[in-house]
């Protein structure tokens, strides 16, 4: 069995350049470009560049500053230790960037993340390097195919209209305090600030016994 999350508002309860640019009074037009892209208006690697390239200057320590505060997600421990503890594999799949996701990895032990990544120059934001764009579905399949996980075995989590190829490989989709095109094309939606309430509606649709335990 496997779990494919989305990072930023699924495993994270924040989302990394609107925060980043208020250090250079720049979050307005960093959320007007990052609500478009979440709710499909503009394309979504464009909208990515052209976020990265507004904030171009700030210094490495800062980002890695802004990064560090992120706050993970309530239930987010719980639910993936729950998971761990029964055998599973998590995967996070990031329009987010390294710099916010290698943390999760250890954190919430996770088996592997696609992100993609900032580009520093002389200390400084200077670009990006896109690996993952609107077809997140493209970078997960790498996996499950090496992990050989057949569709109905696999379950995502996400909350933007960015993810929802992923919805083609699972075989079970959770909207998780999603936009209403998600929720549409989701088997269940969630719409509770807490991530562990996902093991209940992964044991009702497949009748497992996973378990919550606190997290450590």
């Amino acid at each position: 069995m496997l779990a494919i999350f989305d990072v930023e508002g699924v495993l994270y309860d924040a989302e990394y350049l609107p925060l980043l640019a208020e250090k250079v009074n720049k979050e307005n037009q960093i959320w007007e470009i990052t609500k478009k892209g979440i709710e499909g208006k503009i394309d979504w690697v464009k909208g990515l560049e052209e976020r990265v390239h507004l904030l171009r200057g700030i210094d490495y320590d800062t980002c890695v500053e802004v990064a560090n505060s992120l706050p993970i997600m309530t239930g987010a421990k719980e639910a993936c230790l729950a998971l761990k503890n029964a055998g599973w594999k998590i995967m996070a799949v990031s329009g987010g960037f390294t710099i916010i996701t290698d943390r999760l990895k250890k954190e919430l032990d996770l088996d592997f993340i696609y992100s993609n990544e900032l580009v520093f120059k002389d200390g400084k934001l200077d670009d990006v390097v896109v690996n993952v764009d609107a077809d997140k579905a493209k970078s997960a399949m790498i996996k499950v195919n090496e992990w050989d996980e057949k569709k109905e075995n696999i379950i995502t989590v996400v909350d933007g209209a960015n993810d929802v190829k992923l919805f083609d490989i699972t075989g079970f989709g959770i909207a998780f305090r999603a936009q209403d095109l998600v929720k549409d094309l989701a088997t269940v939606t969630l719409d509770e600030k807490d991530l562990s309430k996902i093991v209940g509606l992964i044991n009702s649709h497949y009748n497992l016994k996973l378990e919550l335990q606190a997290s450590v």
